[in-house]
């Protein structure tokens, strides 16, 4: 499945970007899914509804759409868990709580998504389109399942659940209390969601498109956003330069704002897809396909094309992070992270263990490191051209001897 995640800076057509994708892929063949967190029914002409086992079709196209519902999907887990802790509750004296009386809590909306996500990825859809948050929500979210992951392994190892029969035994023997095999249970379920989301987001097939105003706020965001997309292994697809103004209007004032729109775009990456203003809000299925005809008006300043997702190809290939063998000439490994775009004072590396704690400006990855170097200490690291060098040497005492 090949899956296009959208997002930008609020307020630019993130949305509209990610409706008129899909739609413009189910033309070109093929089942696709548009995913939203957000109303569709005015850009649609019809509300298509909550992700269920059979998502609404949207006209005839080979369209299906669906509203991520946060507040349906927190009342859900929210009852489960109470369920699951009612023998406790009881005990306690507590007083159930009722699905009419839950509000969703911060938070909810991003687990609503990516269990959202989940779903999706088991269906049988072609293509994958998802109207993600705005941009800086986006990227953390998409870091989640990662880190999420990540403490799960710390707080309830899977190797210490080995020992859950000798549970009760030690429990009595210590007087501790052991964890309960639910908790485990539930862990385990967990960790299975989350590493499904994971492979989701990681997979090559995977891109996040960026959406935006040319301006000078969005040219710096979107600098920013490429380097969390490097930093967390995500992949950029072509960039959408959202609400162009036509190039040589006849009014001053828009000859103005189309001049500037065109300065900030000339900052952009080459590999743009710009899309015209339709002069109104988009409504409907016709409004979605004039956005086409707005990119071709608009497509002298890109590279030409659709906003139509491409097929993965071979070039669609896992982002890897290589590890140079510099021993016979410097006695060095050199691990290289490309990190376009990040600058050197707002970048900060601590060796933690068998980890490297990668801070970026305002993104911050824990990764573990590759076996090789974990038996190597950190000598030195430099910024070059977009890409973070680490040097090791290898640690004498644990190092094998003879190389």
């Amino acid at each position: 499945m090949r899956t296009v995640l959208v997002t930008g800076p609020g307020g630019a057509g993130r949305t509209t970007i990610a409706a008129a994708t899909a739609l413009a892929t189910a033309r070109h063949g093929g089942r696709v899914l548009l995913l939203s967190a957000d109303p569709l029914d005015d850009l649609l002409g019809t509300d298509p509804g909550t992700l269920g086992p059979d998502p609404a079709p949207v006209g005839p196209d080979g369209l299906w759409a669906a509203r991520v519902d946060a507040a349906e999907h927190f009342r859900t887990e929210t009852l489960a868990l109470q369920e699951r802790l009612a023998a406790g509750l009881d005990l306690l004296g507590a007083r159930p709580l009722a699905g009419e009386e839950l509000t969703p809590l911060p938070g909810s909306g991003q687990s609503a998504l990516l269990q959202a996500l989940r779903r999706a990825a088991a269906g049988d859809w072609d293509t994958l389109v998802v109207d993600l948050p705005p941009l800086r929500e986006a990227l953390a979210l998409l870091a989640l399942p990662e880190q999420l992951r990540r403490y799960l392994r710390r707080l309830l190892p899977q190797e210490r659940q080995a020992a859950r029969a000798l549970r009760p035994m030690m429990a009595q023997l210590a007087g501790i209390p052991m964890p309960a095999q639910w908790l485990y249970e539930t862990a385990t379920r967990w960790d299975s969601e989350l590493a499904a989301v994971q492979r989701l987001i990681e997979d090559p097939a995977t891109t996040v498109r960026l959406v935006a105003e040319p301006g000078p706020a969005a040219a710096r965001a979107l600098r920013t956003a490429r380097t969390g997309l490097a930093l967390h292994g995500l992949r950029a697809d072509t960039s959408v330069p959202n609400r162009l103004l036509p190039q040589d209007p006849a009014d001053p004032w828009l000859a103005t704002l189309a001049a500037q729109q065109r300065k900030y775009l000339a900052e952009w990456p080459d590999d743009r897809q710009p899309v015209g203003h339709l002069g109104r809000d988009p409504h409907g299925l016709d409004d979605l396909a004039s956005l086409a005809a707005a990119h071709t008006a608009a497509g002298e300043a890109g590279t030409g094309g659709t906003l139509a997702v491409a097929p993965a190809g071979p070039e669609t290939a896992t982002i890897s992070w290589p590890v140079e063998d510099r021993l016979a000439e410097e006695d060095l490994l050199v691990w290289h992270i490309p990190l376009p775009g990040a600058v050197k004072s707002e970048l900060n590396l601590v060796r933690k263990d068998d980890e490297l704690l990668l801070t970026v400006g305002p993104f911050r990855r824990i990764v573990p490191l590759p076996s090789a170097l974990r038996r190597c200490t950190v000598t030195g690291a430099a910024l070059t051209d977009g890409e973070l060098r680490v040097r090791f040497a290898p640690d004498p005492a644990l190092w094998p001897r003879g190389h």
